[in-house]
């Protein structure tokens, strides 16, 4: 059985693969789609990071049982094409939760403390930049946590620990485990009181935009905005030009619409803006275990036992028998 590599592994996860005697695999870092036509066809399965998979490539893969996505969104992969041909897609899991919150909680603090603007004053020599930035404390701020699953329920944990109070918008849950975190059914309602706002949901068609320029009006002046999840949730030129304006005091974004972000985007101008390159689940720690994660997602595909749990695309292996009791 072929695995093809879409993107290199930790070498934790490559040595799973090295251990079969059954398996063989091949690591593309070209993956161009050009690229991808070449090595694709005699692929059993994929294991794959940020790189998109088009219909096309997996079309020429007519062996292909399985995909393993190197995290937890899949929009860079054809679902429902992969539904169409049986083909299950599999996540990781909760394994990133903790490092993508703690990285949350890095770009709010440094939005709030405005901390490129005095880490480059600093380096500039401008030392009395102390006396002219202001800063904003989290204590008895109210934050609006939009999705509130793995991720979102460790960033309340460590924000109520900061003196916030949080609260959390998510139309899929009927309760909240916290009782220190107030659910709220409504949206705009949320947005209205939230001092700052963090974005903890997939990016699917119901949720791109969900922060546009209507919704960001409704913050409190001087309030704050969080995405560490998915690039396309929030429209990016309205919010530079909220912050631009002075209506909201700063933002922290790790993921962006295009990625690489382009260096003509309005974010980048703006020291206000905390930017970082979609990096908020890539520690040492996570990245060994997400790695062997995917790779052991791809290797139960291939021997007939997915945890349905990882998989989203359950109708893929419903009847087929793959899957965990």
């Amino acid at each position: 059985m072929k695995i093809l590599v879409v993107q290199p592994l930790h070498r934790a996860a490559l040595a799973r693969l090295e251990s079969r005697a059954d398996v063989t695999f091949e690591v593309v870092t070209d993956f161009s789609e050009a690229n991808l036509l070449k090595h694709v066809g005699s692929a059993d399965a994929i294991t794959v990071r940020d790189a998109p998979l088009s219909k096309d490539v997996l079309s020429n893969a007519p062996s292909l049982r399985v995909i393993s996505r190197h995290g937890v969104g899949y929009d860079n992969i054809p679902v429902d094409y992969c539904s169409e041909r049986g083909i299950p897609v599999t996540v990781v899991g909760p394994i990133n939760a903790v490092s993508v919150a703690e990285h949350t909680m890095f770009l709010l603090l440094a939005a709030a403390r405005v901390g490129v603007e005095l880490d480059s004053a600093v380096r500039e020599g401008r030392f009395s930049a102390r006396g002219e930035v202001s800063s904003v404390e989290l204590r008895n701020k109210t934050l609006l946590l939009v999705g509130f699953g793995r991720i979102g329920q460790e960033v309340a944990r460590r924000a109520l620990s900061f003196g916030l109070h949080v609260c959390a918008y998510d139309p899929y849950i009927a309760a909240v485990p916290d009782p220190d975190v107030t659910l709220l059914g409504d949206l705009d309602d949320g947005l209205r009181r939230a001092d700052i706002v963090s974005l903890h949901v997939p990016l699917t068609p119901e949720t791109r935009r969900i922060l546009g320029a209507r919704e960001l009006a409704l913050l409190p002046e001087r309030a704050i905005v969080i995405n560490a999840s998915r690039g396309g949730l929030l429209d990016e030129t309205a919010l530079a030009e909220a912050i631009a304006s002075g209506a909201l005091h700063g933002a922290g974004l790790d993921t962006f619409e295009a990625e690489p972000l382009p260096v003509t985007s309005p974010l980048i101008a703006n020291k206000r803006i905390i930017l970082s390159p979609h990096s908020a689940a890539l520690t040492e720690e996570t990245l060994m275990a997400m790695g062997v994660k995917t790779v052991e997602n791809v290797l139960d595909g291939l021997d007939g036992r997915l945890d349905p749990e990882l998989v989203v695309n359950l109708q893929a292996i419903e009847g087929t028998g793959n899957a965990t009791e």
